[in-house]
């Protein structure tokens, strides 16, 4: 089955205001540039958006942001973007802050079927309030339930016209298992290769998660914080 679409902007067709995204990537690494970009464009608002980060104020999610398009942010690290920090404390931007392991988990039971599960990750803190707690091996867990969006949107390096995705390095994190969670997933690549071409053993998602793929126009790949050695 043939899966491609056109362009980024027949991609996204049917996301409208208020809905539940998932976005792919680990930092600025292995999110879904372009189609970030024209979600912007369009400006679909009151959006829920699941992501480890929050991008940085000019660039991935951040944008969005800029834009006052998302209502709630469930999330890892956002230790990075100054905007999203003050629309929290000003109590303009609902946030669910997650420990790391626990969003990966939650997004992969999602996809998984699995409803919920208990993990020790959170105990003893804010994240555990308001939750079932039941102790295995002696050691207390929280009951933390699964994920799911309208859409998920991810990044890969490449892909076939049936939807298989192989990702690069760290795009590996959040991009696979979110693939999984969304009722309709989207998945824009830097390479588009006809089915067949990739390789089933290095295959990181199957085409049976993604509904849509396009070829990206361009990816600008930045980095959050380039840290170099002193020259002496």
């Amino acid at each position: 089955m043939n899966k491609v679409v056109n362009n980024v902007e027949e991609a996204l067709t049917g996301i409208q205001d208020g809905m539940t995204l998932m976005l792919g990537g680990f930092g600025l690494c292995g999110i879904p540039e372009n189609s970030i970009a024209q979600l912007v464009k369009m400006g679909v608002k009151d959006l829920t958006c699941i992501s480890n980060n929050a991008g940085v104020d000019d660039f991935g999610l951040g944008l969005l942001l800029q834009q006052r398009q998302i209502k709630k942010m469930i999330s890892s690290y956002v230790g990075e973007n100054a905007e999203f920090e003050r629309q929290m404390l000003s109590g303009e931007l609902e946030v669910d802050l997650i420990p790391q392991g626990s969003l990966a988990e939650r997004c992969r039971a999602g996809g998984a079927g699995i409803p919920a599960f208990f993990t020790p990750a959170g105990f003893g803190t804010e994240v555990a309030e308001g939750k079932e707690v039941r102790i295995f091996n002696g050691k207390p867990h929280i009951l933390e339930t699964a994920l799911t969006a309208d859409f998920a949107i991810v990044k890969a390096w490449k892909g076939d016209t049936e939807g298989n995705l192989v990702f690069k390095g760290t795009a590996r994190n959040f991009n696979p298992m979110m693939a999984m969670a969304g009722k309709i997933t989207i998945a824009e690549v830097e390479e588009l290769v006809p089915a067949g071409e990739l390789d089933p053993n290095f295959i990181h998602t199957p085409g049976i998660f993604i509904q849509r793929i396009f070829k990206g126009e361009k990816f600008e790949k930045r980095i959050e914080q380039r840290t170099v050695r002193q020259r002496n």
